[in-house]
């Protein structure tokens, strides 16, 4: 597909991620969003590992001092950082693919919705070359701006923990990632984003936004730019290679 073959060119390129087996990122999140789970909306700093071959993450420090929390698929725990877990969870989801909806957050649910966004922003839009993945280029499309993108609608497999299956990304002329769009359907039907992409930067031959503002966004498409959902900053990323397996005679 030529778009997502220009995207993943600009972001690094085919053969460098399929040569990693992962990142370490340092980063800054936060939002207002977090405040209708009850919630703090303060920003807060992780170093965040992605496993760029499956659904794996961990953040740490999470909750606290001394903790992490891992995602590994759907699964999400706690422990401290000499490994005895605190607290553990299956997240579990709905009929039609969605996942549980609570009306007030613990740390697990937390750290599901960081640890499933961060590494779904880290790994695209390689991720997009992974089975079960469906794939369409849609019309281009001019933004507030007056600048023309490129739009790939994109439909996730079911097992892939995301904001919502059905999601459009954005990418100016050269590949490069502009904005995306979904639902946040942990937050419920109405929490339509429109999350735009700044700042992109190159990391170990890789290329990544490192300033990301969600805006929530009228049915037009529109960003209603009042005021931020989230925001979220990449410091810094280096990546990780495969370790050489041993052999003995």
């Amino acid at each position: 597909m030529p778009l997502l073959n220009t995207a993943i060119a600009a972001h690094g390129g085919l053969d460098r991620w399929s040569e990693i087996s992962g990142l370490d990122i340092r980063v800054r999140i936060g939002g207002n969003l977090l405040a209708t789970r009850f919630v703090s909306p303060r920003t807060r700093a992780f170093d965040l590992f992605v496993d760029t071959q499956r659904v794996y993450a961990t953040l740490s420090p999470f909750p606290g001092p001394g903790q992490r929390g891992i995602l590994d698929g759907r699964h999400v725990r706690i422990e401290t950082d000499a490994g005895v877990v605190i607290s553990e969870r299956d997240m579990r989801v709905g009929s039609d693919g969605r996942p549980e909806r609570r009306s007030r957050w613990d740390d697990l649910d937390v750290l599901f919705f960081f640890a499933y966004a961060l590494w779904n922003y880290s790994v695209t839009p390689y991720l997009f070359t992974w089975p079960g993945f469906e794939c369409r280029e849609g019309e281009a499309w001019r933004d507030q701006q007056g600048e023309w993108r490129q739009r790939l609608h994109v439909v996730y497999p079911p097992e892939i923990p995301t904001h919502s299956r059905e999601q459009t990304f954005y990418f100016d002329e050269t590949g490069l990632l502009k904005r995306l769009d979904y639902t946040a359907d942990v937050f419920g039907p109405s929490a339509r984003a429109a999350h735009l992409c700044h700042e992109h930067r190159g990391f170990d031959g890789l290329v990544f936004p490192t300033h990301r503002v969600v805006w929530w966004r009228f049915s037009s498409g529109r960003p209603f730019r009042l005021m931020s959902a989230m925001e979220g900053w990449v410091d810094d990323v280096r990546v990780r290679l495969p370790v050489p397996s041993s052999s003995t005679s």
